[in-house]
């Protein structure tokens, strides 16, 4: 019996562990006042990475020129990427300058901002690089608020990425407090605690600068997480813009869905595989607390996994507790988990924007977590760092 407490203890440390640093993060999740925007200097070139994306491409980029910054210090242009469609004749007539890449064996989208960055670098007339899915509309101060970081010293700037269609269906409405979570809590979180916000993949800010000094040589389906990791290794942190946002479409369909969250959990775990370790080293050796950051983000597991562990941990001590006739030390601990967990989720849904639909929505999260448990059955050997186009909302399942 003391065995089985013991195990069952030694179990439960790493799930508090997690789910306590969740915890923290939501407990410094309170949103800080704007920056002022003083008169605007940066001269910035928005890059749109595309593959395929004529159907959206034109709403993208007609969204970005309404931007309130002065047209005469930005540029729209569209990485037309081993395109089959007429993503690039469309972009252009948005009035975006378009880049076309071929190129059968380095594909994804990291080869196509590495691409777009050598390009901008070497014009040498752009003092920072904006880059926003092309499937996306952007809140109307995206520019103001990286300039006023970029004025005030930051390198590299993460806005707010928040869900297009949070009320196309259950599925969305889910995301987008899973969004919450993750973009919101966990992003004002970490800039509060002086480290690293992490990027998102989409609204994402870097000065040139920055980039001759440690090159986006990052060709991961998750190139965002492995070149936010590569920036705090050579000394940077990543600030948060939570004031100005970035919208992108998600998907209702189950298909879709899947394929999306396989790439996402898939590209993590293998992040997590390669740093983790290197990074919890160094962050001893150098008490560095941005490396020590990164290191608990790519340890913490999907939301879900977490939830299915704290359910179960917590019936085994209650199993255990009974017939033992005494508490043990891993009900405290799965007790513990469970409430931080559900104060997570709760900042994540009261910072989502769903109101109440969301919260009679959060009804399909077990069904939901289910679903994403299967994923990991159904894994598939395609490529792992092809850039595989999720299909968009409103188009075939």
């Amino acid at each position: 019996m003391k065995l089985a407490s013991a195990l069952l203890a030694c179990a439960a440390v790493p799930v508090a562990f997690a789910s306590g640093y969740l915890l923290l993060l939501t407990l410094r999740s309170r949103r800080r006042e704007p920056f002022t925007c003083g008169v605007p200097r940066t001269r910035f070139q928005v890059i749109v990475p595309a593959h395929d994306e004529a159907a959206g491409i034109s709403q993208t980029v007609e969204s970005l020129a309404d931007m309130d910054y002065p047209r005469d210090l930005f540029e729209v242009v569209v990485v037309a990427d081993n395109c089959s469609d007429e993503t690039a004749s469309r972009a252009r007539a948005a009035g975006a300058r378009v880049l076309e890449r071929h190129d059968e064996a380095l594909r994804g989208k990291g080869y196509a901002l590495a691409h777009a960055f050598e390009a901008s670098i070497a014009g040498g007339k752009t003092d920072a690089v904006v880059v926003v899915d092309a499937d996306t509309v952007v809140s109307t101060n995206l520019l103001r608020a990286f300039d006023a970081r970029l004025q005030a010293g930051a390198k590299a700037i993460q806005a707010d990425y928040a869900v297009r269609n949070p009320h196309e269906g259950w599925r969305t409405r889910l995301m987008a407090i899973a969004f919450g979570m993750f973009h919101i809590v966990r992003s004002a979180g970490r800039e509060n605690l002086g480290v690293s916000c992490g990027l998102r993949g989409n609204g994402m800010c870097f000065a040139t600068d920055l980039l001759r000094e440690v090159p986006h040589d990052a060709f991961s389906v998750v190139e965002d997480l492995e070149y936010g990791i590569r920036l705090g290794e050579q000394g940077h942190r990543v600030h948060y813009a939570g004031e100005a946002h970035v919208y992108g479409e998600m998907v209702s369909s189950e298909k879709a869905s899947r394929t999306q969250r396989a790439r996402w959990e898939g590209g993590r775990l293998q992040m997590a595989k390669r740093h983790a370790i290197p990074l919890v080293t160094r962050a001893i050796r150098e008490r560095n607390r941005v490396l020590a950051d990164l290191a608990a983000d790519v340890l913490v597991p999907p939301l879900s996994v977490l939830v299915t562990a704290t359910v179960l941990g917590t019936a085994a001590s209650v199993a255990l507790a009974l017939v033992a006739r005494r508490p043990n030390a891993a009900l405290l601990l799965f007790g513990a988990s469970g409430v931080c967990l559900v104060a997570y989720v709760a900042r994540g849904w009261q910072v989502s924007g769903t109101g109440a639909r969301g919260l009679a929505t959060l009804g399909y999260a077990p069904a939901y977590m289910a679903w994403k448990a299967t994923l990991r059955l159904r894994r598939t050997r395609k490529g792992a760092d092809a850039w595989v186009r999720t299909a968009r909302q409103g188009e075939s399942d």
